[in-house]
């Protein structure tokens, strides 16, 4: 049934993909810097180049969280992308993110291929692509194939908590701002354990500062969870190799025995 669920939603998003592209005449290799009222054209495939999804906060190099993945499994050093260093945890929810990596190995969404969420969808190991028209962005991850619709005119509120949330977006200038909102709170911001709740709301902006480069910066707010708003901001780059695509990574099937093996009327030897 997920497996099902997740093919639905995929073969609407190429439904969607070509109807923008066709509607528009732009498609991932259109070159053009500017976009239809004066607007940016972000229409391509972007990627983070940082080690954000182990730690949003700056960390040293660290062993894997099981010895028998040696170097393989390992943290990677990085400087971190928020902007201040520390994240402005409650008290409370320092702890809680201290038993969000104790556990790591089992509770993070990404070994069990939920949607990754907003903001960490954008700096994963995989790369996105944007598709834009006058009333929509759309924006199409490798990973687990979460897609985002991001409402341009027709702004509205979340009918629902959900992974991914409800963005409504508007141009400011040349850069996009996306207000996100509706999100529920099981997704994490990366590998180390730093979390949010229900009342998550992500404010987005994507300026480009450059044909192949947008500087990305996010803001955060959740009053119960963080003592204030804090932002994070990195480079996104544009993937220029000869015919860059987005390809499947269809992992819920790399995940199931380990989700649902214990269900299984005879174990596999």
């Amino acid at each position: 049934m997920r497996n099902r669920w997740r093919r639905l939603i995929g073969s609407a998003a190429v439904a969607f993909v070509l109807t923008l592209e066709i509607s528009t005449g732009q498609t991932q290799t259109d070159k053009t810097p500017q976009g239809a009222r004066g607007t940016s054209n972000l229409n391509g495939i972007w990627q983070a180049l940082n080690e954000a999804n182990w730690n949003i906060e700056g960390h040293p190099a660290a062993p894997a969280a099981l010895d028998a993945f040696g170097a393989v499994g390992a943290v990677p050093p990085g400087m971190g992308v928020v902007e201040g260093g520390d994240i402005p945890y409650q008290p409370w929810a320092l702890k809680r993110r201290q038993e969000n990596f104790n556990a790591r190995m089992t509770a993070d969404p990404e070994v069990k291929c939920y949607l990754p969420g907003v903001p960490r969808a954008n700096y994963m190991a995989h790369p996105f692509q944007i598709i834009q028209s006058q009333q929509h962005v759309m924006m199409l991850y490798q990973y687990a194939g979460a897609v985002r619709t991001i409402y341009m005119d027709e702004h509205k509120e979340a009918p629902a908590d959900s992974w991914m949330g409800w963005s409504n977006g508007r141009w400011d200038g040349g850069t996009l701002v996306v207000d996100t909102t509706g999100f529920n709170d099981k997704t994490w911001f990366d590998r180390a354990g730093n979390f949010h709740s229900d009342a998550l709301h992500v404010v987005e902006r994507y300026s480009p500062s450059g044909q192949n480069h947008l500087n990305y910066e996010v803001t955060i707010t959740d009053q119960k969870v963080f003592t204030r708003p804090w932002k994070m901001s990195m480079p996104l780059y544009r993937r220029v190799e000869r015919h860059a695509q987005i390809l499947e990574f269809r992992c819920v099937e790399f995940v199931e025995e380990m989700i649902y093996g214990h269900l299984r009327k005879q174990p596999i030897k």
